[in-house]
């Protein structure tokens, strides 16, 4: 069964009625009759064959997971495609959040070199412990503002990049931006 270009809604309504009652033939007709439309649209966002066909795999498993809570009003397909956006969201985080851990581990480490190689025994002891004292202090975010935090200035994206990768308005990626980096300087003011 395809849905190409008029999707008959009694069809697509019965299918996902079925699928909600765990009949495998449904749920094989869904993936057959949207599954080239989400691996088109999980490659266009990532360009990868290889993560697309993770990705289809895991939008149809969270669909698999999802179905008995929708409730189907006539829009299955942006509910589907919701979900495929939120998986490729959800892996980028995953690599950013990685990359960046690595990236950050690196810039520690030349940093500490640096300090170690350079002939001041002064500077090497400050450039270890501010180091660490911003490691600590990002650690003891909550992981939403240590998420913003990362995006905005370790990953150097634009509050309208992180706005549109979190779902959320650019007034509210911008007023958690400042929250966030106010907690942060607020663990790395000396205490007195």
């Amino acid at each position: 069964m395809h849905f190409e270009d008029a999707v008959d809604e009694a069809a697509l309504a019965d299918l996902i009625e079925r699928a909600r009652r765990d009949d495998p033939g449904a749920l094989a007709a869904l993936i057959e009759a949207y599954g080239r439309r989400v691996y088109g649209f999980v490659y266009r966002l990532t360009g990868s064959r290889d993560a697309s066909e993770d990705l289809m795999q895991t939008t149809f498993l969270r669909l698999v997971r999802m179905l008995p809570g929708y409730v189907h009003q006539g829009k299955f397909d942006a509910w589907l495609f919701r979900i495929a956006g939120n998986a490729v969201r959800d892996r980028a985080r995953a690599a950013t959040r990685r990359d960046r851990h690595f990236a950050h581990s690196n810039e520690l480490a030349s940093a500490n070199r640096a300090a170690r190689d350079n002939g001041d025994p002064h500077a090497r002891a400050v450039s270890a412990e501010d180091g660490d004292r911003l490691q600590a202090a990002l650690a003891e975010l909550e992981p939403a503002d240590r998420e913003i935090v990362m995006l905005r200035h370790f990953s150097d994206l634009s509050f309208r990049e992180i706005a549109d990768l979190l779902n959320v308005p650019l007034g509210t990626a911008l007023s958690r931006a400042h929250r966030a980096l106010g907690r942060l300087r607020a663990r790395l003011e000396p205490s007195e």
